[in-house]
């Protein structure tokens, strides 16, 4: 089972370890309610290092990435390091991976991908690039510490040393290259925070500093219930390649208007033409129970099933996401132990920034 730097770290604060897509992960450090609620009131941070950041470079690099995702890297060119979140499609356009990518400069584009689909994704963006004479270069050599909450930036920056100054001005959704650190006002959480790409041998000395700061070490449980307190896919859960974007909350992720030859599009406008018959929403449970991924969901206009389920920490209510047919209205059940309890349909994000956002 594969390591990150921080394995040593991790068994030395109590980490409970676990496979994680064949990572050797923490899924928490003796409690994930209060790892949530470290993150929601005051600082947290998470070991990403198991995710893939990969540097993408050449003359035609933009046009590469205009074919390569549904998003149009068009936004963010002339704005280093602003970030894009697209999804990576196939020919069928269903859903390879969900990325953030940073534009650097005009030869010069960072992407993080997520470490399930590693190697499938590598090898399609290898493949594409080929056309296009892009060199494809895999960092692993960095480490990734993701520092979240609505402390986590006065922390996180106490402790950056000469990156300090140049992170304080990072607006939300930019990156920079700070010396040796890569520092993106980026996360997974609805928190505002930091995502910090270091060298590895680094990584456990930075892991520490945060911690003496009061940066509470938090596991994979936490950062999943975050996730989708905030409203945020999880690839392999809520979407896959037999998934569209058009299916997954992600239309917004989409340029159709820009007249690009975007791998995938084809069927994206097929399904819009023909009009998308399942819609992904958020539930909270009305009644007692615990909503978890793949339950069937009943109402007036036929089946649908949740793709993720979890009880808030935040809200003190079970929460989902589910793929319902369009005409649902906002009144659904949950098969839950056989028995068939009452939702309500919301809109989501559920939380942000420690904040519910439902009624």
């Amino acid at each position: 089972m594969a390591k990150t730097p921080l394995y040593d770290k991790h068994v030395e604060m109590g980490g409970k370890m676990v496979d994680f897509t064949g990572w050797d992960m923490p899924i928490n450090y003796g409690s994930q309610l209060e790892e949530h609620h470290a993150v929601r009131q005051d600082a947290g941070m998470f070991d990403v290092s198991h995710m893939t950041v990969v540097d993408m470079k050449g003359d035609r690099v933009t046009e590469f990435l205009k074919k390569l995702l549904a998003n149009n890297v068009d936004k963010i060119a002339g704005k280093p390091g602003k970030a894009l979140y697209s999804c990576m499609l196939n020919e069928t356009g269903g859903v390879i991976d969900d990325l953030i990518t940073y534009y650097m400069n005009d030869g010069w584009f960072r992407t993080v991908v997520n470490a399930a689909t590693r190697e499938k994704d590598l090898a399609w963006i290898e493949k594409q690039a080929e056309a296009f004479e892009v060199a494809v270069s895999v960092r692993d050599d960095v480490a990734m510490i993701a520092v979240q909450g609505p402390n986590a930036r006065e922390k996180a920056i106490s402790v950056l040393g000469d990156a300090a100054d140049a992170a304080s001005q990072l607006g939300v959704f930019f990156a920079a290259e700070i010396g040796d650190k890569f520092v993106a006002r980026t996360g997974y959480t609805g928190e505002d925070g930091f995502e910090i790409m270091l060298p590895a041998e680094q990584s456990a000395d930075f892991w520490q500093a945060l911690a003496d700061a009061g940066v509470r070490p938090c596991g994979l449980g936490a950062r999943d219930t975050l996730r989708l307190e905030a409203g945020m896919n999880l690839y392999g859960t809520d979407m896959d390649e037999d998934i569209s974007p058009l299916e997954a909350a992600l239309g917004w992720t989409i340029s159709l208007d820009d007249g690009r030859d975007f791998i995938g599009r084809g069927p994206l406008e097929a399904l819009k033409a023909e009009g998308v018959q399942r819609k992904m929403v958020g539930l909270v449970l009305e009644e007692r129970g615990v909503l978890r991924g793949h339950q069937k969901v009943v109402c007036e206009a036929g089946e649908g099933e949740t793709t993720s389920g979890t009880f808030s920490p935040t809200l003190s209510k079970a929460i989902a996401f589910a793929r319902i047919p369009k005409a649902a209205d906002e009144s659904v059940q949950v098969e839950i132990r056989g028995k068939l309890l009452n939702a309500k349909v919301v809109k989501f994000p559920f939380v942000r920034n420690g904040k519910s956002c439902i009624d």
